[in-house]
Formats: structure tokens, sequence, C-alpha cells
């Protein structure tokens, strides 16, 4: 070769190698992850039911991916810290819903640990379900901003009690509506970097509430579609959560719409599915179950990805997957590496997702509730009950054929006891019928976790009355603990306690957030923990009526009906670092009762 041939081609090399090293790095995809409460695989247009239209969340799976058979858990919680963790949620801690079962493990990271790490901006707006005092709060767990609630079902819809960045706010509206208005604030402010932007509804859980526009669309409405059992059938009921999922659709169009104002549609990853079942008996393509149960119907949710011009639009992946898969797919979409050091037991999606015909082995997905276990493979369904079933050739589960497929059957059958003894081990007792102390409500167990107080970065510590045990005759509002309150306080035997762990000794503030009839003020009422005492009057009557303007048809019964509490005041408690009771019972009683109790919130002045 001759010189000046050489020189040249090894200039235009250089200049290829600089212009790679140079050149900018593909900017990450911001990330929306939008999380529905209750909703079931049916409740969509998309899905086939005609009883109502869901034309943004159609275009979703139209202009999208969408996973065919994607599994989540049976109730809310479990599910949230296995999309947010990749693990099977009994590895995290999370065993239930409420009384503390609901909680994260803290050595557990999420992938707002792991996108935050990636130098993205992160928000939740909405219900959290996993842990309502730091560090369980969401601010502890990857997110920067939070704006909800943090408990399970929540009893006010119309301008809520809310949680911002751990302080108490009042919303404005209807709760979703309000979420997305907080979504949206955030993905304005964060539209120039990646962010990620997490919004988990809580409806169409109940109550059932629902704007009047919504309701008067369904109020009297025939319904084409009922359940494969229609004697146990609420049509009621079923119509405000069609009602409930077009004001979803509503919102979720409102996010969809404000990304491709702020032109970053190209740039934004939409990911959208739902916790669980149904949470009534309803039309849910004919499918076994409904929340709370381990069968088809109680853990299949609809999932659709939408990323333009990198996911296919339109594609429909027929491989089994789940929630638990979504962290490491989500991970591999962005080039954001993983935080934590755990074992995943999700998948990485993304060539099923791009259509890239990867070699995918088979695999099982499991599912746990209440200590009962079944197992899904890409054709059959082995129930908690050992029955097996062709979800191929009978997906309703009508036929046990563990007879005719005896080897399947069996399989299947090691594979659950394997998997109990991995995931499960000793802590395989029921999440919800357990252990509970003397006068606890039934459905609340015991978790043996304490709650912590007292931290410098969040000094304001709340411990609402689902978190704590009424003892003598103190008792729920009603039957589930989230959102109760406490009350039929009425001797001096009577008390309530939370299982607390403080972690800096110091100078704490408490107030109590409490009603009491005009005739019962004047009790004098004491909190205790370790050694420290404090005393004060419950001095001024606050008595305001239940709301009569949440419902659009009444709750059901196990679910309290609220009304407005207000701060009480007790004064200064010294706090020594440690785990012991926090108690609270009268010293004195004027009245027929004392007050009720929502909530006691401690909040730390000084420390040493």
């Amino acid at each position: 070769m001759r010189p000046h041939r050489f020189l040249a081609l090894l200039i235009a090399t250089l200049q290829v190698v600089t212009f790679a090293i140079q050149a900018p790095a593909a900017p990450r995809p911001n990330v929306v992850v939008i999380l529905t409460d209750d909703q079931g695989w049916g409740d969509l247009s998309s899905s086939g039911n005609t009883n109502l239209q869901t034309p943004h969340l159609d275009s979703l799976a139209r202009d999208g991916v969408s996973l065919d058979r994607f599994y989540v858990c049976a109730v809310c919680a479990p599910t949230r810290a296995e999309f947010l963790t990749g693990r099977y949620h009994p590895r995290t801690g999370v065993r239930g819903v409420s009384s503390g079962q609901e909680r994260m493990d803290l050595g557990e990271k999420t992938l707002a640990d792991t996108l935050k790490s990636a130098g993205y901006a992160t928000g939740a707006f909405g219900k959290w379900h996993n842990g309502s005092q730091w560090p369980y709060h969401p601010n502890a767990r990857g997110f920067d901003e939070y704006y909800g609630f943090t408990s399970g079902h929540w009893g006010e819809y119309f301008d809520p009690p809310l949680d911002h960045n751990g302080q108490p706010v009042r919303g404005k509206g209807f709760i979703a509506d309000d979420l997305t208005d907080h979504a949206l604030q955030f993905i304005e402010q964060h539209k120039d970097s990646p962010f990620f932007c997490y919004i988990p509804y809580n409806t169409p859980h109940s109550p059932w509430a629902v704007p009047q526009e919504y309701w008067q669309r369904f109020k009297d409405k025939p319904l084409a579609l009922t359940a494969t059992d229609a004697t146990k059938e609420d049509l009621d009921e079923t119509r405000c959560v069609l009602a409930m999922m077009e004001n979803l659709d509503w919102n979720v169009g409102r996010v969809l719409a404000q990304i491709k104002k702020l032109g970053i549609e190209e740039n934004t990853l939409v990911v959208y599915f739902s916790d669980n079942g149904p949470n009534t008996v309803r039309w849910n393509g004919g499918m076994k179950g409904k929340k709370g149960g381990t069968d088809e119907g109680g853990v299949r949710s609809a999932c659709y990805l939408r990323w333009p011009g990198t996911l296919p639009k339109g594609r429909v992946v027929k491989e089994i997957t789940g929630a638990i898969d979504l962290l490491p797919t989500l991970s591999a979409l962005t080039g954001a590496p993983r935080v934590g050091d755990k074992s995943l037991d999700g998948r990485d999606l993304s060539p099923l997702l791009k259509g890239e015909s990867p070699k995918w082995s088979p695999r099982l997905i499991f599912n746990h509730q209440n200590g009962n276990v079944s197992v899904r493979s890409q054709q059959y369904r082995l129930d908690a009950q050992g029955g097996l079933y062709d979800m191929l050739a009978d997906p309703g589960q009508q036929t046990d054929v563990a007879t005719t497929q005896p080897t399947v059957a069996e399989e299947l059958r090691q594979a659950v006891q394997q998997w109990r003894s991995d995931v499960l081990g000793s802590a395989a007792a029921p999440a919800v019928g357990g252990p509970k102390k003397k006068g606890q409500a039934k459905g609340a167990v015991m978790d043996p976790r304490p709650y912590p107080v007292g931290y410098a970065e969040f000094p304001r510590t709340p411990l609402p009355a689902r978190d704590g045990t009424p003892l003598g005759g103190v008792k729920r509002s009603a039957n589930a603990p989230n959102c109760s309150y406490f009350v039929n306080w009425t001797t001096l035997e009577d008390k309530m306690t939370w299982d607390v762990e403080v972690h800096t000794t110091g100078e704490y503030e408490v107030e109590i957030l409490y009603t009491c009839p005009e005739g019962d003020a004047g009790a004098t009422v004491e909190l205790t923990h370790q050694r420290s005492r404090l005393s004060g009057k419950v001095a001024t009557a606050w008595d305001p009526p239940l709301y009569t303007n949440q419902d659009t048809i009444p709750r059901p019964p196990a679910e309290s009906r609220m009304k407005e509490f207000r701060p009480l005041a007790l004064g200064t408690l010294h706090l020594e670092k440690g785990r012991a009771p926090l108690t609270l019972r009268a010293l004195e009683i004027s009245g027929k009762s004392v007050m009720d109790v929502r909530q006691i919130n401690l909040t730390l002045k000084k420390n040493r």
C-alpha cells in the first residue's frame, strides 16, 4: 500500500473512532408505570367487555405490546412488592395487606432505587401499600417525590387526607383525578431529563365512589355481559366499577396526552397493569376466581407496554409472564444497572417484547395467598387443592385432568413443594388468619417487625389505628384494619398499643387525631413508652357527622364509614431508644367514652 493511501485510511479510521467516542449515548427512556387497584382482566373494552368503553387503555394495546398471560398476586400489597423488587412477595417480607404484613423488608431494593441510581428523577403518586413509617415510606425506597396514601384501601375518595413527602395534606376533588394532576406536574417538571413516574391508582377498589358524571352513564344501565354465575353478582357494584374504570381511562388519557404534548412520546415507555383479579363477581372472560384466590381469574391481569419506535405495535406475547418480570425488563430496556444483590425470580422480557425470536425456555409462575399455592405452566394450572387444568382447552377450570395427566400433575406438585421450601420456608403460615393478640380485630395478624419511630431525616412518624392493637373493650370501626379507627373506649381498663422501636432518643411532640362527643369531653389520657409518661386532657369536644357525600352506593360493611378527625396536641414526650409498646389509656373518664382515635403522630423535636 502506498504511504499516502495508508495515511488517508489511518485518518479516516481515527475519525470514525473519535466520532464513536464523542457521539452522545442514546438518552435513557422515561418510564411511566400505571397500576390499577382491584381491576379484573375483563374490565377493559380491549378484553372484549362491551359494557364499557376504555379507548385510551385500548390504545396502549393497539400501539404497544400486550402480555396475553400476565400474572400478578391475589391481593394488592404482594403485587406491588413483586413489581418493585422482581422477587416473589414472601421473600420480601410482604405476606398480607395490613397490620404491618404489607411492609417490604428494609434490605429489599426497588425499581425506583435502580432508576434513581441511573440518574432518573423518581416520583410515585397514589396507593403505596408497602409501609408507612420511615424507612418503609416510599421516600426511603427510591422515590424523590411522593403524593398519595401509604396504606391499603382508603376510605375517602373526595378531598381525601393524603401524604406529601411525609407531611399531611388535603387532596382536591376525586382521588384518581387528583393523583393524576400531581403526576402530570411531575412529568412536566422533569420533561427534559429521564424520569420514572409511578401512578398506582386506588380505583376501582371499593368503597363504591365515583363522580356523578360517570355514575349517570351507568346508573340503571342494562349490562350485556354478566358474571358466569349471575346469581352472585351485585349489578350496582358492577356498574360502579365500570364507571370508575371509565374515569380511570380518562385519567390515563390525560397522562398520554401530556406525554405527547411535551414531545417526549417516542422516548417514553408506558406500562399498564392491575394488581389482582376483580374485587367482585362480574364478567371476567369466563375465568374461575376473583380477588383473594389463586385461580386464573384471581391472578391474571392485562398488561400493556408502549414505547413508540422501539417496541412493535400490536404485538401479542403468548408466553406466560408476571409482575416479577417487570423490574429486570425495565432495567434492561432503560440500560439502568440493577441496584441490589438479592436473587431475582423474574426474567428480562425484552427479547419477547421486541419479537426477536428468542430461545425462550419453559418456566413456571407461582401464586401464593393465605398459605395456598397454585402454579401455572404454559399449558396447565395446578390449583391450591391439587386439581390440574388444561388452560388452553379449559380456561374456566371446569375439568380436573389430574387423573388423565398424572405425570404432569405430579411434576407440578413437586414444583410446588420445592417452591414452598425455597420461598416460604418456616414462614409458610397463612398471611391472614394466623396468630392474633387478644382483642385484635378479625383479619388482623401480628407482624414480628416493630414500627420504627424517630429518624432525623423523616422526623414525623404516623402511627395509624390500623398498625395498633385494641385491648379491653376498644374495637375497630370496622373489621378491615386499613383506614379504620378505634372506637368504644369506655373504661379505665381499655387501651390501645403500638409495637414501636425508637431509633433516636429525644423529645417528641405528640398529636392524636381524634373525635369526641360534646358530653364526653374532659377525659384525662396517658401515653407511655418504657419509663416515659405523658398525660393530658381531651378538653375540647369535636363530634363531626359521618360523611354522607362520599359513597355512590353503600360501601361494604367491613369498611369503615369515615368522618373528619382533628389533631389534639397532647404535649412533649421523652422517648428512649429501644423497642417497647407505646400504650394509650385513660386515667379519668368524665363521660360515656373517652374519644375515637384514628392516629397518633410522633414528631422528633430534639435528640442527643
